[in-house]
């Protein structure tokens, strides 16, 4: 069965919002044969990662940056599972109280370093989520976990 690892950092409630929705999305009644693992940026591994078939990332964006914990979540799978993923598909999806800009930045260099390809638009929420917003993260989910749909 396919796996979809969901990588997330929610230290809000705006995140929180946003992460019910990803994972809402991922787990349509429509979606069949995936499986949705879900890990706190700061609990996920590198065997997490190589039983992945594919990625949802979720961070704030802090100091124009990802989160440190999505920032060590990296570090520690980096190297790791650099060869054995390439290829693989990722979304994402972050939160800033006024910009995303340097967190997105941040996250599309390291997965352009691991070879994993962009499979959804990524969902940019400054301020609180609205009812878009949130149907953005939702089809995110559902977009990465219909991917791997056999």
């Amino acid at each position: 069965m396919p796996r979809l690892l969901l990588v997330h950092h929610t230290p809000s409630p705006n995140l929180q919002a946003m992460f019910e929705a990803v994972v809402s999305g991922a787990t349509a009644p429509e979606i069949e044969g995936v499986e949705l693992v879900r890990r706190a940026a700061l609990a996920a591994t590198a065997s997490d990662v190589l039983a992945a078939d594919g990625f949802l990332l979720g961070t704030p964006a802090n100091l124009g940056y990802m989160s440190g914990a999505l920032k060590t979540f990296f570090d520690s799978v980096f190297y790791p599972c650099l060869d054995a993923t390439k290829g693989r598909p990722y979304g994402l999806y972050v939160h800033g109280n006024n910009d995303t800009t340097g967190a997105v930045r941040s996250v599309e260099g390291i997965t352009k370093g691991m070879g994993w390809g962009k499979a959804a638009e990524h969902v940019l929420v400054s301020g609180e989520p609205g009812k878009d917003e949130l149907r953005a993260c939702w089809e995110l989910g559902a977009t990465l976990a219909a991917g791997l749909m056999s």
